[in-house]
């Protein structure tokens, strides 16, 4: 539905561009933009690599596992049928990380690796635990203390001051995990109930 829907303003566009003479400008904008989007892809693709190697660096270094000490309570607070010493419960703790530092993309593949781990140990393997629910709760609104896409889109674009971004993700993201958590934890429990 949503390829028709873009499909059809693109069209619409195209046409009120001929229709109101300002063909050359959009064709000009549609070259302009897919080279500025080639290229702000190349410059991501070196920024993902860099961050999802430190992430790699920190699992093997072991920071990952002494982060996991750290916020073990509030990992049993929210997924309480996660067995502490599962590997689901250190994928968990490697998504939550990523997430704390706005790497987004190096956070998926472990959220993956947690949500086949929890099918595992799942009573119903296929139909989403609420433990499973709540870690897409938690990656849908995670916490980010640093924003690193948002900081590096605003470098690339020449901001006067990137990093002016930090408090205010901070508190946005802060703000929507605990109303996330806190909506999930009561429909939990009146389902429960």
């Amino acid at each position: 539905m949503l390829n028709l829907i873009w499909s059809a303003v693109i069209g619409l566009g195209i046409l009120m561009c001929f229709f109101t003479g300002n063909a050359e400008t959009a064709a000009q904008a549609f070259t302009d933009g897919a080279a500025g989007a080639v290229e702000l892809c190349i410059f991501m693709a070196g920024t993902m690599s860099f961050w999802s190697g430190i992430m790699n660096i920190a699992e093997k270094s072991g920071l990952i596992d002494r982060l996991s000490e750290k916020i073990r309570p509030i990992i049993v607070f929210l997924f309480p049928d996660i067995p502490v010493k599962s590997m689901a419960f250190k994928y968990i703790c490697i998504n939550m990380a990523a997430n704390f530092m706005g790497l987004g993309w190096a956070a998926t593949p472990a959220g993956l690796m947690a949500m086949e781990e929890m099918n595992k140990i799942n009573k119903i393997a296929g139909t989403a635990s609420r433990s499973m629910c709540m870690l897409i709760i938690v990656n849908v609104s995670s916490i980010q203390l640093l924003p690193v896409n948002i900081i590096v889109m605003r470098q690339k674009y020449m901001s006067a001051a990137p990093f002016d971004i930090v408090l205010p993700a901070i508190i946005a993201t802060s703000v929507s995990t605990i109303t996330a958590i806190a909506a999930a934890k009561f429909c939990e429990r009146r389902y429960f109930r």
